[in-house]
């Protein structure tokens, strides 16, 4: 078991293990301030499904209503043509071949990669770089479209990416803790929402067993939905 700091561990022992409302709980979440900087919150949904089954995975990209708090760094793979509006739109880098042989090379000072259908299979060589780092462009989560300059200015923005992991969780960035208590609310049921309308069809049972929010370096809340 990982090391808990006493700080991590006062903090949680203010915290219930029966869930809670949304609002209790994120009012707890940010009360945590015992670091010097302003922590991320996230959510985490423990989900229903079996991950080993394709038809059961769960990914995507959502633009929660007020944003994280935070722009990503969004590079653009697209033909010449597009390049100068991709820019203008908020990727710090757009292009292909120069692009692409770039982070061959071992660049990958970025967040987010969008790629066009019409380079994407120039693109797909860079797998085993961009794969293991989740920044693959993929249709699954909006990061490969025709509409790149919407999409570069949208993840720029803060639109978030989301996928399960081995343990059937699927988490995200929903806000900062400077963020008033009714955006976050407001942040993490849109997140919820759009969690529950991608229920895969082969998933059995309860879909949404557990979800909590938790800061950077704080403990997790259990919520009740």
């Amino acid at each position: 078991m990982g090391f808990k700091s006493k700080r991590y561990k006062k903090e949680s022992e203010q915290v219930t293990k029966e869930p809670v409302s949304m609002a209790d709980a994120v009012e707890k979440v940010k009360l945590f301030k015992s670091v010097k900087f302003d922590q991320s919150i996230e959510c985490v949904l423990h989900l229903g499904i079996d991950p080993k089954q394709a038809d059961q995975m769960v990914r995507g990209s959502i633009s929660l209503p007020h944003g994280i708090g935070k722009q990503k760094k969004v590079i653009a793979f697209c033909e010449d043509a597009d390049i100068e509006a991709a820019k203008e739109a908020g990727a710090i880098e757009a292009g292909c071949d120069e692009l692409i042989k770039k982070i061959s090379d071992g660049w990958l000072d970025f967040d987010v990669a969008i790629a066009s259908p019409k380079v994407m299979g120039k693109v797909g060589k860079l797998g085993r770089v961009l794969g293991p780092q989740g920044k693959m462009p993929s249709p699954k989560n909006g990061t490969v479209t025709a509409d790149v300059i919407t999409a570069v200015a949208e993840f720029a923005a803060g639109k978030v990416e989301f996928r399960n992991d081995a343990g059937g969780n699927v988490h995200t960035v929903v806000g900062r803790q400077s963020f008033e208590t009714d955006k976050l609310i407001g942040n993490i049921e849109a997140f919820v929402s759009h969690i529950k309308k991608i229920k895969p069809a082969a998933a059995k049972g309860t879909y949404i067993k557990k979800a909590s929010i938790s800061a950077t370096m704080s403990p997790g809340v259990t919520v009740s939905l």
